[in-house]
């Protein structure tokens, strides 16, 4: 039986961190089992005490001292992860862990080693929680494009799953955001496909919490350049 380790990273996610881990375990997944690593990115809202009330084998907890971001959060789980796939499932409800089972798919039938999920992809229509958020992926997935010769459709969507020895084998130096670019930047650099199915979105505003900014935008354009040119 393969297994799938779920990775996510948490920063202040009092209100969802508990819906999440619940979602995340019940998620179906045929003949595949799961163990949930757990990052607390050093939150000051109470997300750690939700944590420090968990008693389940299948899930492993982490802290952070202090505040280091999303990709330092992923790099710490990703030393602990022990299945044969793993998945980036953030703490916030963007992304629905009842969709596992098709992202993972191509990795199961050995179609490819990398799969992302696509909001621009099939039937359903994904909301963006402002026009600016929409124009900023379109214009990531435009740049990557451009860059690496790639052929994707959403290089920014939050779900990414990955073949356990390939994503090990790339070394990451991300810390906040960047990851996703990262990630992105060093599989197409190394020659593998990315894989895409649709995803669905539900997502969330400034108002309920989502962190990410202009500047994350213009980190990732300068991480995309980075890893180009002169990594």
């Amino acid at each position: 039986m393969k297994k799938l380790s779920v990775i996510i990273p948490a920063y202040n996610e009092a209100g969802t961190i508990a819906d999440v881990i619940r979602k995340v375990k019940g998620a179906r997944l045929e003949n595949i089992s799961k163990e949930i690593i757990i990052v607390d990115d050093a939150s000051t809202d109470g997300t750690e005490k939700i944590l420090a009330k968990i008693k389940d084998s299948s899930i492993k907890i982490f802290h952070h001292k202090k505040n280091l971001g999303k990709g330092a959060a992923i790099r710490t789980a990703l030393k602990h992860v022990t299945g044969d796939m793993v998945i980036v499932q953030d703490a916030d409800l963007e992304y629905n862990p009842n969709e596992y089972q098709s992202l993972l798919q191509p990795i199961i039938d050995k179609k490819a080693k990398v799969v992302y999920g696509s909001r621009l992809l099939g039937t359903k229509k994904s909301r963006y929680s402002r026009w600016a958020y929409y124009i900023a992926g379109r214009s990531l997935t435009f740049i990557t494009n451009t860059l690496y010769g790639t052929n994707i459709t959403d290089e920014p969507c939050g779900y990414k799953v990955f073949d356990a020895r390939t994503i090990k084998s790339i070394k990451l130096e991300c810390n906040r955001f960047e990851f996703c670019p990262e990630i992105t930047a060093k599989i197409a650099k190394n020659k593998i496909p990315i894989y895409e199915v649709p995803a669905s979105y539900n997502p969330r505003s400034r108002e309920e919490g989502k962190k990410i900014k202009f500047r994350d935008w213009l980190e990732a354009v300068y991480t995309l350049i980075k890893y180009r040119f002169f990594d």
